[in-house]
């Protein structure tokens, strides 16, 4: 943001003028988009002691270097790294930061490709990883080890949305000598800001809100000051570097992240209330809910919801998901969320170890687009018409 625009001021006002200085580049609204590997010198001795801005393209570009100024604005953050894909934002500060023979706690609900990395790469590489309950808060201290150096959350957790007390959290890994890493992909920035909470790096998916046009995939991680060394240092160290295009087009979605934001969230809870009083609808996990267990929690830190949540249906399984899925019309069947339109996905929890599923009937994860919101009250109405014909 120039000067000019350098006060406090509303989200969608940040939104519109963070990342880069039109006046950096003649005038154009929008930064450069640098494809970029071999920078060049323009003598020996600047070679020899790297003393400019930029020295190749993995180290940054005037097109990632925007995004990254944006991103900092947004989370409050000492940097920023700018990756391939959101997994590898997990991926890259849990590399970064754990070695063999130590332990990180990870949350039971957490994002399944995150638990596959962890059960697979950091098993081989000698971290032990334990799994807690989402509801732990404070008692986390009770399974925390004197190897203990990371903690990673995700609030609300991936498919059934249990809400976590991070500042507890915090608290307690901190006084253990851990680290605390969220994954705050649903809430981004604008709902909740981690690092204000005193957790020590803050993971998105770029993919989906700030991206918002499910066609990119990106992802982010910020760091505070104690971390941010280390941080970028490995994120150097692995090449883990994001592709100019990509990385424009998030910063482009950026621009309009806030106003899509409001949108999601008004038509999911407008969805989810109707939903809690639908026949075939056992329960409705949204935290924005008086009836979630964690809606005081949420109420609490947060300051919005987004526009993904589940709900559990009654019946015995598969066969209930599969009439319910193939019933809809306008939500497309498909993985990822965050973009402009409706998708619904039947939620796999049997790699749940103590945050156990809901016993009712499958869970099915809504993301709720930016159609009309009647026509997908209809789109829900037809599908759970199709699960109680049954």
């Amino acid at each position: 943001m120039n000067d000019k625009t350098n006060t406090k001021v509303g989200d969608n006002t940040r939104l519109a003028h963070m990342g880069n200085n039109p006046r950096d580049f003649h005038g154009f609204v929008n930064p450069p988009v640098v494809h970029a590997s071999t920078v060049l010198f323009p003598d020996a001795h600047t070679m020899a002691t790297r003393n400019q801005k930029y020295t190749y393209g993995t180290r940054g570009t005037p097109t990632s270097d925007a995004l990254a100024a944006a991103m900092n604005e947004l989370e409050g953050s000492a940097g920023t790294a700018i990756v391939p894909t959101g997994l590898a934002a997990v991926t890259v500060p849990m590399l970064a930061f754990l070695s063999a023979g130590e332990h990180v706690l990870i949350v039971d609900s957490v994002y399944h490709p995150t638990r596959y990395f962890a059960d697979t790469m950091l098993a081989r590489l000698g971290v032990e990883v334990t799994y807690y309950d989402p509801h732990l808060g404070a008692d986390i201290t009770s399974i925390m080890q004197s190897n203990t150096k990371v903690v990673l959350t995700e609030a609300p957790g991936s498919g059934t949305f249990e809400m976590q007390d991070i500042p507890a959290i915090v608290e307690a890994a901190h006084k253990g000598g851990a680290i605390v890493m969220m994954d705050n992909t649903w809430a981004t920035p604008l709902f909740f800001r981690p690092l204000d909470h005193g957790v020590d790096i803050s993971i998105q998916a770029a993919t989906k809100y700030p991206g918002g046009h499910s066609d990119i995939l990106l992802g982010t991680v910020s760091a505070n000051e104690a971390c941010w060394e280390q941080l970028l240092d490995t994120h150097g160290a692995l090449g883990m570097c994001a592709a100019p295009d990509d990385v424009y087009q998030v910063l482009r979605g950026l621009r309009t992240m806030g106003v899509r934001l409001e949108r999601h969230q008004k038509s999911a809870l407008t969805l989810a209330r109707w939903l809690e009083g639908q026949k075939g609808v056992a329960r409705v996990l949204h935290p924005g809910l008086e009836s979630h267990p964690g809606h005081e929690i949420w109420k609490r830190d947060f300051t919005g919801a987004s526009g993904l949540f589940s709900i559990v249906l009654d019946g015995e399984g598969e066969k209930e998901a599969h009439a319910f899925l193939d019933a809809l019309q306008y939500f497309g069947l498909g993985y990822s969320w965050g973009g402009y339109e409706s998708l619904a996905v039947h939620v796999q929890l049997n790699d749940r170890t103590v945050a156990h599923a809901p016993k009712e009937g499958p869970v099915m994860r809504l993301q709720i687009g930016l159609e009309d919101v009647e026509d997908l009250q209809a789109d829900l109405a037809r599908a759970l018409e199709a699960v109680n014909a049954l």
